[in-house]
């Protein structure tokens, strides 16, 4: 079982090498809401959180990473996006021996919009929303005791009005500790699955074969849609710890830690883009962090900041993001976790 688990991340990533070497498709592929990253905290890091990821936030980043948590970590994240749409993700892992466990929910919702014709232009009183979802099922295990893999399974649902489309993806990735001051490297692949094809009853139409109804009456016509592919995406990145335990960072403090974290991306519908964050945190209590997007169209600086409660057992953690999108103004990211 772990031979063949093995032999399928490694195929996984390797299919995700083959596409690092295509060119920009910009605008052909569906569900573009997979692309929205979550967790205030790696958003504060400009997203470069392929190989930073020990927590809850690694369902979405790097499913290897729930392998490393020791204890049961929820988050939730919440974030008010562009055009009257909300942005929510909640996951959960459930780490058990040098296996893991986990489950998560996105979701981007619309709020009502009015219908509008040609005829009435002011609006015809009948309303409409859009609702995208994908819920995913994960594992990952040790291999060893500095190789971790993880994947992950997705059901991926899109709804406009009377329309719908749905398909499955898996996501799958590595983590890999190479013992050197601390330095991970983190790969992974996401959304490596079927294509996505709108159907419903609005598609459906009179018809008539002889082009006159006096004689040949209407019968119902399905107008068809074009399948489009899911935003594949692979993910390289590194994280070192520049300051932190001795032994796991260049620089050896007790009570202060100071992460640097690259990460490289290549999606099959766009040039390849890259991203640097970094990471302070004082007494595993306050951190601050900053990042910055390369090579994206509007999306640059980032910063963020949390802090973590603890009560008898439990870690309550609180995260903030700011997002600049340039031209669409900043994107305000906030993020709750528990860890029992």
């Amino acid at each position: 079982m772990k031979t063949l688990f093995v032999r399928l991340v490694v195929l996984m990533l390797w299919v995700g090498c083959l596409h690092a070497f295509g060119q920009s498709n910009a605008g052909s592929s569906s569900a573009q809401f997979l692309k929205i990253g979550v967790g205030a905290r790696a958003i504060g890091m400009g997203d470069a959180f392929a190989a930073v990821s020990d927590d809850a936030l690694a369902l979405y980043w790097n499913p290897a990473g729930m392998a490393l948590l020791k204890r049961v970590s929820l988050t939730t994240t919440h974030s008010e996006w562009f055009a009257g749409l909300s942005h929510d993700f909640i996951g959960v892992v459930v780490p058990l021996g040098e296996n893991a466990l986990g489950a998560s929910a996105t979701f981007l919702n619309s709020d009502e919009v009015e219908i509008t014709t040609i005829q009435q232009p002011e609006g015809t009183g009948i309303y409409y929303d859009a609702t995208d979802m994908a819920i995913s099922l994960s594992y990952a295990r040790s291999l060893l005791e500095v190789l971790s893999v993880g994947i992950s399974a997705k059901f991926i649902y899109q709804k406009l009005y009377n329309e719908s489309a749905n398909t499955f993806a898996i996501d799958v990735g590595t983590l890999l500790d190479t013992g050197f001051k601390g330095l991970r490297i983190g790969m992974c692949l996401s959304n490596f699955g079927g294509e996505m094809k709108l159907d419903g009853t609005d598609l459906i139409v009179p018809y008539n074969a002889g082009g006159n109804i006096a004689i040949t009456p209407d019968v119902e016509a399905g107008l068809s849609t074009q399948s489009w592919p899911l935003p594949m995406n692979f993910r390289v990145g590194i994280a070192m710890d520049i300051i932190g335990s001795e032994g796991k960072s260049i620089f050896s403090s007790e009570s202060n830690r100071l992460t640097l974290a690259i990460d490289g991306n290549h999606p099959t519908d766009n040039v390849e883009r890259g991203s640097i964050g970094m990471e302070y945190a004082w007494q595993s209590l306050v951190a601050l962090r900053a990042g910055y997007k390369y090579n994206y169209d509007e999306e640059g600086m980032t910063l963020g900041g949390g802090v973590k409660v603890t009560i008898e057992t439990v870690d309550l953690l609180f995260d903030y993001a700011w997002a600049d999108f340039g031209r669409l103004g900043p994107v305000h990211r906030f993020t709750l976790g528990c860890v029992l």
